[in-house]
């Protein structure tokens, strides 16, 4: 194989499929980005079999051919030359001469045919939405994925397609989020939980541009992304996701209307008093048209007061602080509405056209002095 290629367009294949190789294995190929140079392209894909990633780059085929480099030291490489044009060459053994300007570097490489390729998947259910809409439900939900292995299905998040609405929904056992956007067309009944890890990688690579789109095709087993020159592949977490209508209700004794950025400086002042390990709650006493809010730990401790519009009863309720604050950052809305049922009882924050909804549970504040 030999193939030119500028540095920047190596620099992107490398940074996009790079977050499908595996970092813990024994199987050295799964360590590796293969280089494929055929029919005037050039594909670099990575494989951990979990998780597949293949884009397209632009360069020049002299010699087509493949090989599979080591991708911690061939991404290094291709960080640290020159910006300038990268020439690639390899023989028969596998090793991989690579060059720009007066740069000369050598690497061992291995065949190509022992590299796993990408699964391949019927384009039969297909869902098309704005690569922006993807962008935006992924980083409103990710954050409440649950990253203990133990409870697999919480480390995944669910998609479900109906009619012209999309549905993600993701929960760790202390919150749930929920997102809805519409979609342009209407489609059948479909369902799939899609791994965390997937969904974040997917959100790092995707550009994001509300005029691109990108597809999105489901099996029983898999998901595949596509986009621009780009391929994601993922296997889905098998089983049935949690019933969260049963844990969501419109019930509510308080309504509270406050200016979220006010809220938000405020409980981000307070997790300077929280260590990551303390389980110590920030303590919202809601009355009349106030809420005070206080945190006490061994660090220190901390009151402020924001003015709120309030109907119904007054309470006093606790929350891990984090918890809000990652609900809140995700929300673009000036003004937020929580409602409360009461000190014990999840509380629950969403606009009135439910295109977003967060539920949190509290912690128990019965024994501290408010």
């Amino acid at each position: 194989m030999k193939i030119t290629c500028p540095k920047n367009q190596f620099l992107y294949g490398v940074n996009t499929v790079s977050k499908a190789v595996s970092n813990k294995t024994t199987m050295e190929i799964l360590q590796c980005i293969l280089i494929e140079a055929f029919d005037d392209c050039i594909k670099l894909t990575a494989n951990d079999t979990e998780l597949g990633i293949e884009t397209v780059i632009q360069g020049t085929i002299l010699e087509p051919g493949k090989i599979a480099l080591e991708a911690k030291i061939f991404s290094e490489i291709i960080k640290k030359i020159p910006d300038n044009d990268v020439y690639i060459e390899t023989d028969e053994a596998g090793k991989t001469n690579i060059e720009c300007e007066q740069i000369q570097c050598s690497i061992m490489g291995r065949k190509g045919d022992d590299f796993s390729h990408l699964p391949e998947i019927e384009k039969e259910n297909k869902i098309t939405l704005s690569q922006f809409d993807l962008k935006e439900v992924i980083r409103q939900t990710i954050f409440s994925v649950s990253d203990n292995e133990n409870n697999k299905l919480m480390t995944g998040e669910l998609l479900s397609i109906e009619n012209n609405k999309l549905t993600v929904t993701s929960l760790d056992g202390h919150r749930i989020s929920v997102r809805n956007i519409e979609l342009q067309e209407s489609y059948s009944k479909m369902e799939v939980i899609v791994p965390g890890k997937t969904l974040s990688e997917v959100s790092k690579i995707l550009p994001g541009e509300a005029k691109d789109t990108v597809n999105l095709y489901l099996t029983d087993k898999h998901i595949l992304f596509e986009f621009d020159n780009t391929k994601v592949v993922s296997r889905l977490l098998e089983g049935k996701f949690y019933n969260i209508g049963q844990m969501l209700s419109n019930d509510y004794e308080t309504k509270l209307t406050i200016n979220k950025m006010e809220l938000l400086r405020c409980l981000d002042r307070s997790t300077l008093f929280v260590k990551e390990s303390d389980k110590k709650p920030i303590i919202l006493k809601i009355e009349n048209e106030q809420m005070n809010l206080m945190i006490s730990s061994q660090i220190g401790s901390m009151k402020d007061q924001i003015s709120i519009g309030k109907e119904g009863k007054d309470i006093v309720i606790g929350f891990n602080p984090k918890f809000l604050v990652d609900a809140l950052r995700v929300i673009d809305e000036e003004e937020v509405t929580i409602y409360l049922m009461n000190s014990i009882a999840p509380c629950i924050i969403r606009d009135e056209t439910s295109s977003y909804l967060y539920l949190i549970l509290p912690i128990n504040v019965s024994n501290s002095n408010v």
